[in-house]
């Protein structure tokens, strides 16, 4: 586990505000300007996207997608306040508490970005292919009940339940060094990814060794090249 001053969380960046002074499509214009919607296959956020959570007892949704792009990494993002709050994790999530992952604060996704697969063409910004790698819903541990204070706060502690990924998470944000030092805007923060010592916590997983989509059961290689997939679990 990290020391008591990496998992300090640093002062609170101001695009992560969240809450009525900072609505939906105030959040998302970061992602907008990135985007030519005239040809990226992913969804404007214009649309509506309120689909109701699938478990009442769920604080939201999850979803993570296997992102080839300039590098392969791992997109993890949490329903919250209306967008989908977003990181890139390298090395992809991990049931192992003994491993600590990387997740890179990037900017807030539509909620209509939660079922997208598909390929982005290779001179669109995030160019590459994508996979619906996990998805499930989120609880919020009651030592940070309300989700979108906590990572205005740096710290966030949840639950997931989904098809691959299950058990309890903390993220945390760290100061930050480097190319990884936040920006002003709040994105590139560093922030750490860790599941808690549970029931669910598997030594030695490796998001690897399970690269296929919940969705649709392809591979990135599969949606890269367009071919169909296999059947899947639950849908959400």
């Amino acid at each position: 586990m990290a020391s008591k001053s990496s998992r300090t969380p640093s002062r609170p960046a101001a695009a992560e505000a969240t809450g009525p002074a900072n609505p939906p499509r105030e959040r998302l214009r970061a992602y907008r300007s990135k985007r030519d919607f005239g040809v990226t296959p992913e969804p404007s956020g214009d649309e509506t996207s309120e689909r109701p959570v699938a478990s009442p007892t769920a604080t939201g949704r999850f979803v993570v997608q296997r992102h080839r792009a300039t590098a392969l990494h791992y997109d993890f993002r949490l329903e919250v306040d209306g967008v989908l709050a977003s990181w890139a994790v390298p090395r992809g999530p991990t049931l192992d508490p003994g491993q600590r992952r990387l997740a890179v604060r990037v900017e807030d996704h539509p909620l209509g970005y939660f079922a997208f697969e598909g390929v982005i063409p290779a001179h669109e910004y995030g160019g590459g292919d994508v996979i619906v790698w996990d998805w499930g819903t989120y609880r919020a541990s009651d030592d940070t009940p309300d989700a979108a204070q906590a990572v205005d706060a740096g710290e966030f502690k949840f639950e997931l339940d989904g098809e691959k990924l299950h058990g309890a998470f903390v993220l945390v944000r760290t100061a930050g060094f480097g190319r990884y030092r936040g920006r002003p805007d709040g994105s590139r923060a560093k922030w750490l990814l860790i599941h808690r010592r549970d029931d669910d916590a598997v030594p030695g997983w490796d998001a690897e060794d399970e690269p296929y989509s919940v969705k649709s059961g392809r591979t990135n290689d599969e949606v890269a090249t367009r071919r169909r997939g296999r059947p899947t679990a639950r849908r959400l």
